[in-house]
């Protein structure tokens, strides 16, 4: 069972289509046993990461999304899930994050540069992942966000160009990251969601 967690931000409905689409058996819930006890779990989201973590803390979700990762439970972070996985935001404030990923979440600053970042753009793998196979070194996924994860050099496996080059893709045991939208990125998105669900340890 995957466990879509619902902590008051995010795109649910879309997500829980995509991974029915790939054959996943998907149950949204708040319910912190349900999440603790789930064999996969997926932490989405859009908006501020201060009100992620609130989302989070108030649902007493916290706890037992640290007990499945203690436990070696694979847990992916879709878009603002993946900068919650990160020790810090900067993002409206300072904002501590979940911490089971070295690095900040940092406001994209280059003149000229239009944030957030949104539409297609490249992903470019740099470390092979089971979350990535399959797929072609071209491959574009669908953006739409103004802050980046500054990851440790050996939890990046992709990375993408828009102004800087940053993680776009970060992995570390168990658990995956993916700043971009699965559930909006065609083929591509459905064949990273599917190897989360069939390949993912």
């Amino acid at each position: 069972m995957l466990a879509l967690v619902d902590y008051g931000i995010g795109n649910l409905r879309s997500v829980e289509k995509a991974f029915n689409a790939v054959g996943a058996e998907v149950c949204v819930t708040s319910d912190p046993e349900v999440v603790r006890g789930a064999d996969k779990v997926v932490l989405p989201g859009v908006g501020a990461f201060g009100d992620g973590m609130a989302g989070l803390e108030k649902r007493d979700l916290v706890q037992p999304i640290k007990d499945l990762v203690e436990r070696g439970t694979p847990l992916l972070g879709i878009c603002l899930g993946m900068q919650l996985l990160f020790e810090e935001s900067e993002e409206h404030g300072k904002f501590g994050g979940l911490g089971f990923l070295s690095g900040k979440v940092r406001r994209f600053d280059v003149p000229g540069l239009i944030v957030p970042h949104t539409g297609w753009n490249q992903i470019r793998i740099a470390r092979s992942s089971p979350l990535l196979d399959g797929l072609p070194p071209d491959a574009y996924a669908y953006f739409n966000h103004g802050y980046y994860c500054q990851a440790r050099p050996e939890d990046i496996l992709a990375t993408t160009e828009y102004g800087i080059h940053y993680s776009s893709v970060v992995g570390h045991g168990s658990i995956y990251g993916a700043q971009f939208h699965p559930e909006k990125s065609q083929h591509i998105g459905l064949m990273i969601l599917r190897n989360f669900v069939e390949r993912c340890p």
